[in-house]
């Protein structure tokens, strides 16, 4: 196992140590800083469907790969936002589903594909998008998570219902459900939209304090972004209070 560490609390970086001949891939323009004896190279990371699978997932279409030549090397992966990195060791039986944009890095040899809901109505009303991301292989992956990140273990026939959007991971042992808010005044009234996920194990699930929706939703009404039709530019004005 690669040897690794998380470091910057809530605007976190993850400072890899591959040895010599080992190889990390991340989407395009993740690299933070390295040791100069990592060698890049830019690959689709294998067939058109992979390729298009990452587009629709919201990765990059291309991967980038690092590799420690000479000896060992280091390399660092920065959080975008601010949040958490959880690092997760996928074996064989044991994978990992994951929210778009979720994937920061991973060990060569390790298999990035689409995961489709079975059922329609998970995509589209649970929150976590039609399309998520499934890591299978043998090998550590590093996520990024929004804001503070809860794991919870979860046993057979356990289950979580968990409000749209913070349902950042779980492993493939565990399952996915919508469920609709029940009565009309809770729908109208409760704030809370309406469906609720429900995830049942046995298995473990990752929770997010801060999805990123969420934040855009409640930083909108104090943005004000201004367009100059007289071609002046344009600008975002910030409003606080009333």
């Amino acid at each position: 196992m690669i040897r690794y560490e998380i470091e910057g609390g809530h605007l976190p970086v993850v400072i890899c140590y591959p040895q010599a001949g080992e190889t990390l891939c991340t989407e395009s323009g993740a690299m933070s800083w390295m040791s100069p004896n990592m060698q890049m190279n830019t690959t689709s990371g294998g067939s058109i469907k992979k390729v298009l699978g990452r587009m629709f997932s919201g990765e990059s279409l291309f991967l980038n790969e690092y590799t420690a030549l000479g000896g060992g090397g280091m390399i660092a992966f920065a959080s975008s936002l601010p949040g958490s990195i959880i690092p997760f060791e996928v074996t064989p039986g044991n994978g990992i589903i994951v929210q778009k944009r979720g994937f920061l890095a991973m060990e060569k040899g390790l298999e990035l594909s689409v995961y489709f809901q079975k059922k329609m109505g998970k995509g589209f009303f649970g929150g976590e998008g039609f399309i998520m991301q499934m890591v299978r292989g043998s090998g550590m992956i590093f996520l990024e998570i929004d804001g503070h990140c809860k794991e919870y273990t979860l046993g057979v026939g356990e289950s979580i219902v968990i409000d749209t959007g913070y349902l950042a991971a779980m492993t493939e042992t565990c399952t996915m459900d919508v469920e609709t808010v029940k009565g009309a005044k809770n729908i109208f009234f409760g704030g809370e939209g309406l469906f609720h996920t429900r995830v049942t194990g046995p298995g473990k699930v990752w929770l997010q304090s801060m999805p990123l929706v969420q934040t855009a939703q409640a930083l909108t009404p104090y943005l004000n972004i201004n367009n100059d039709n007289d071609g002046g530019g344009s600008g975002i004005n910030i409003r606080l209070g009333d």
